[in-house]
């Protein structure tokens, strides 16, 4: 496989119709709050041994569901399923107060692995409703994250997936309204939403730095940047992976047929009629081996040429948090 850049990529168009080929986007996949998060999942049964238990999902893939379920993590909804005293881990996508009041009342040990961006629009959302504001959560209601952050200030905030809902909003004091916004949005949405925000209540006020997260950002624009020297773009993601789900949405806004799998037993075979080349991205919650697994059936059907297409170069690293590095000082490893 060779690495190319886009102007390589942009050059080599008329070879496609010698050679259908792969365009490998890059970055994709794993961000850094899902490597933190997979690794305290991993970290935690290597030290403490099996069971562990995770509220939710750790993050939205379910093959990583399934690997860590087999080495001795059993996930449940909600934490009266946690047996009193137990050790129990947040997902990624952060949890509401009332979550962490819960977890106290039934003794467990928390591990939390909400993801540090995440961490960051719960800290703003506090400091907003402090400050008396009337809080708009951009997002969609039913995904964990939102419902956590929500949780932070529930009696002022207000959560809008639409325009049509920003119109029809109702705040006390229209001259004190703060936004913030999920950190898994499609870019263009977000800006739709803010801009129809600030036309609504032109004194409305937000974070510092957008809330939109930098592995969000940079999947979507290495999508922009290739999907027109595409003619199928394939995500690897899982359904209720809302950044995979955004990135589908991004080429299909630009004209492009984009399709979310699973993994490469998902690929239909209609989807390549007449495709000469095909560009493979991943959600960040997708582990690396399934774009593989995608690079290799499409191979298999004459894709022989694979260029990996660097749009930006992506080096975060988040440290992990403190309750799993004093459990590993301190508790006896386990056996192997």
């Amino acid at each position: 496989m060779t690495t190319t850049t886009l102007d390589h990529a942009a050059t080599d168009q008329g070879s496609s119709l010698k050679t259908k080929r792969v365009l490998l986007l890059k970055p994709r996949g794993f961000c850094a709050g899902v490597v933190r998060a997979i690794d305290v999942v991993q970290i935690a049964l290597e030290t403490f041994g099996a069971p562990i238990y995770v509220r939710k999902e750790i993050v939205h893939n379910s093959y990583v569901v399934t690997d860590l379920a087999k080495k001795g993590a059993i996930f449940v909804n909600e934490l009266d399923e946690v047996p009193e005293g137990a050790r129990v881990i947040y997902s990624a996508h952060g949890v509401s107060p009332a979550v962490r009041e819960r977890a106290k009342e039934r003794g467990l040990k928390v591990v939390d692995a909400t993801c540090p961006l995440v961490t960051k629009v719960h800290v703003e959302a506090i400091k907003f409703a402090k400050q008396g504001y009337s809080l708009v959560l951009v997002g969609h209601r039913d995904h964990e994250e939102v419902e956590g952050t929500q949780g932070e200030a529930p009696s002022v905030t207000q959560v809008v997936s639409t325009v049509e809902e920003v119109e029809a909003l109702v705040v006390p004091d229209p001259n004190k309204v703060a936004y913030l916004t999920q950190t898994t949005l499609s870019l263009d949405e977000a800006r739709y939403m803010i801009e129809a925000l600030k036309k609504k209540f032109p004194n409305i006020v937000g974070p510092h730095a957008q809330d939109i997260c930098y592995a969000t950002e940079n999947r979507q624009t290495a999508v922009k940047n290739v999907a027109h020297g595409a003619d199928v773009v394939l995500v690897v993601g899982s359904r209720n992976s809302s950044n995979s789900n955004r990135l589908v949405e991004v080429s299909q806004n630009l004209g492009t047929n984009s399709y979310l799998i699973d993994k490469a037993e998902d690929i239909k075979l209609e989807w390549l009629d007449g495709v000469d080349t095909v560009a493979v991205t991943a959600g960040a919650s997708a582990p690396e081996v399934l774009v593989k697994d995608v690079v290799e059936y499409l191979q298999t059907k004459g894709y022989g040429s694979v260029d990996e297409v660097e749009v930006m170069p992506e080096n975060v690293r988040f440290g992990l948090p403190p309750e799993i590095v004093q459990a590993i000082a301190s508790a006896p490893q386990v056996s192997r």
